[in-house]
């Protein structure tokens, strides 16, 4: 898995917090950020969002967008991925893109770790590229032959989030209860995102996390200390 945070709004974290600010002040949204050039400003405005954020008022929060390259995953994990409804996505499609290698699939590591389940596993694929392969010989289009291709299929995408989406997503999906390979990404998204917006992402990571409570009830891990540590340490 690749992940690469590519692109992002400018000083996040300080414009969620001229957001914030626009709220409740009679000056302009330009010439409360032409305050920021202070660098005790920037400090104030930086606080007045985590304030506002532990209000639980994050609706500033989507003035902040960011972009995410993600190569080297599996259909099964971007059919979860596009379920988030407010994000934009461009996925590489099957109906132009050939397929390429069989070794580019996406191997589970409780497969993995099985000589009898690997070669299972690696028996089927090895006859969906082989039909594959016949059916593009026999002048079928790449978007027919796709059909027999499984959801270990190796993809790429991009996606776009805005920085309250992105602490829903991780809330769910950086949870030892998300699927494994989905959860890899989130982790690994929410470590950038926290790098460019350390206010913002201060707490992200799962539920726990983010709201020191497991909302997963008899279904927890239990293991929400270790978890939130985790989390911290990003």
């Amino acid at each position: 898995m690749k992940v690469k945070l590519v692109a992002y709004t400018p000083d996040p974290d300080l414009a969620a917090a001229a957001a914030a600010l626009t709220s409740t002040s009679s000056r302009t949204t330009l010439e409360i950020m032409e305050d920021f050039k202070d660098p005790e400003k920037r400090q104030k405005a930086l606080a007045v969002l985590k304030k506002v954020m532990e209000s639980g008022h994050t609706s500033v929060l989507e003035h902040a967008s960011f972009t995410f390259s993600v190569s080297e995953v599996s259909r099964a994990l971007t059919h979860e991925l596009v379920r988030h409804r407010i994000a934009s996505y461009t996925q590489q499609s099957q109906r132009y893109v050939k397929f390429g290698n069989e070794k580019d699939f996406i191997y589970p590591a409780s497969i993995q770790k099985n000589e009898k389940t690997k070669k299972i596993y690696s028996r089927l694929l090895a006859e969906s590229v082989h039909a594959y392969n016949e059916l593009i010989e026999n002048s079928i289009p790449y978007e027919d032959a796709r059909y027999v291709l499984p959801n270990a299929s190796p993809t790429n995408i991009l996606l776009t989030m805005n920085g309250r989406e992105l602490l829903h997503f991780f809330a769910l999906r950086c949870c030892e209860r998300a699927q494994w390979e989905i959860r890899e990404l989130a982790t690994e998204m929410a470590r950038q995102a926290k790098g460019v917006a350390p206010v913002m992402f201060s707490k992200a990571g799962p539920s726990c996390s983010q709201r020191n409570i497991c909302p997963e009830g008899k279904m927890t891990c239990g293991r929400m200390g270790e978890i939130v540590e985790k989390f911290k340490g990003l």
